[in-house]
């Protein structure tokens, strides 16, 4: 049972979380999770061709990321949450064969972005085009697939924040698995899915705008995704309140996910500077340096040139 005086504006349990066919049934998470990839591939696609990147490339360069990119995030998920697949400290309790339930959620971000990553080089290597061309022309794309993406946590209502008061607060249904011991049906949570949401197409955004006024090269489109992403994560994950490895560093204790987000942010900071510093004017195209370059590409690597 839930309260007849929530806020108004509280966000709703869904109602569903899939369809069967036959004996098949087709998940909402995995749903939000293609949904994403099939506008990531539209956004990069128009990217690519304006960039002049032979056709039909982004896909079969993105055949290879998604599928080293969905092991990568399992694994994440499975070394990061283990209690679930193993137990309390690995004391043999959980069960393994969860581990292949990935319907029922579960994909680390970091660990999808790492071995996709893996994939896409592989893939650059075979076609021959260079790699951070290519992760420049995506990288839009990944926030805004993340941003969609992020929609299927709701549909399997996990990965919430602590309970909250403001009138967008997200129910969960009290007799759902996730749901927090200890709390009354009718708490309100922080839908942190809708944060990361919000901030991922508000990256989206932004980083369109300035690779049209500046149009970042050499790295520093996919340095800036990664820089944008991680600032929004540090604070979204201090929100949640699910089961997580806890990391103290310095004696300040925090989810494992906040240790990484900051980590990589400095060092998505870091490559940015030391790109704008080796490469100069080149790293940013000729719109903002046309004293310079004028009537010339201040980057002339087309992403087909290796």
């Amino acid at each position: 049972m839930t309260s007849l005086t929530a806020p108004v504006g509280a966000i709703p349990a869904p109602i569903w979380d899939g369809f069967q066919i036959g004996p098949v049934k087709i998940h909402a998470y995995a749903l939000c999770i293609i949904a994403g990839i099939v506008l990531a591939l539209w956004l990069s696609e128009r990217r690519w061709r304006e960039r002049g990147g032979p056709e039909g490339r982004v896909l079969d360069i993105a055949i290879w990321a998604i599928v080293f990119g969905f092991v990568g995030g399992r694994l994440y998920h499975v070394f990061t949450s283990p209690d679930r697949y193993f137990g309390p400290n690995y004391d043999g309790t959980g069960d393994p064969v969860k581990i292949l339930h990935v319907w029922n959620g579960g994909l680390g971000i970091w660990g999808a972005v790492a071995l996709g990553a893996v994939g896409a080089w592989i893939a650059c290597r075979r076609y021959g085009l260079r790699l951070t061309a290519f992760a420049d022309v995506v990288a839009p794309g990944l926030l805004l697939a993340q941003a969609v993406g992020r929609w299927g946590n709701w549909f399997n209502q996990e990965l919430f924040g602590g309970p909250t008061t403001l009138p967008w607060g997200l129910r969960v249904d009290s007799t759902h698995p996730n749901f927090p011991a200890g709390y009354p049906a009718d708490t309100l949570f922080h839908p942190a899915f809708l944060y990361e949401c919000l901030w991922n197409l508000l990256g989206v955004a932004l980083l369109l705008l300035l690779d049209h006024r500046l149009r970042l090269r050499h790295g520093m489109m996919i340095w800036s995704y990664v820089a944008w992403y991680t600032a929004g994560r540090v604070w979204i994950e201090m929100l949640r309140i699910d089961d997580a490895q806890m990391v103290t560093v310095l004696g300040m204790t925090a989810r494992l996910n906040v240790w990484t987000s900051v980590l990589l942010f400095l060092v998505a900071v870091g490559f940015l500077v030391a790109i704008a510093v080796r490469r100069g004017a080149s790293a940013i195209g000729p719109r903002a340096h046309e004293d310079v370059h004028r009537g010339l590409e201040a980057d002339r690597e087309t992403p087909a040139v290796h």
